[in-house]
């Protein structure tokens, strides 16, 4: 991401037209309140990709080769601690 342009809300509104404007040019910009970050302005394909969050269903059916272990072999290990 380009460097922030930080502004207080007051100045932010009277040029909302040229922020918007340089947000989609890919320049974003912090907008505070009593010098404070409370906003960001920022291109929308940037916040697209940060809030898009994977889906888990990839993952299904994945488990058993992470282990690297039948279910088999489980049972005979844990037979071997209840001993």
């Amino acid at each position: 991401m380009a460097s922030r342009k930080r502004l207080g809300v007051e100045e932010a509104r009277t040029q909302l037209p040229q922020l918007l404007s340089q947000a989609a040019a890919g320049k974003p910009t912090v907008i505070t309140r009593h010098g404070k970050p409370v906003a960001a302005l920022v291109p929308l394909d940037t916040y697209g990709s940060a809030a898009r969050q994977q889906s888990i269903l990839t993952l299904l059916g994945t488990g058993p080769g992470l282990w690297g272990a039948s279910t088999r072999t489980i049972r005979k290990l844990r037979a071997e601690w209840s001993r």
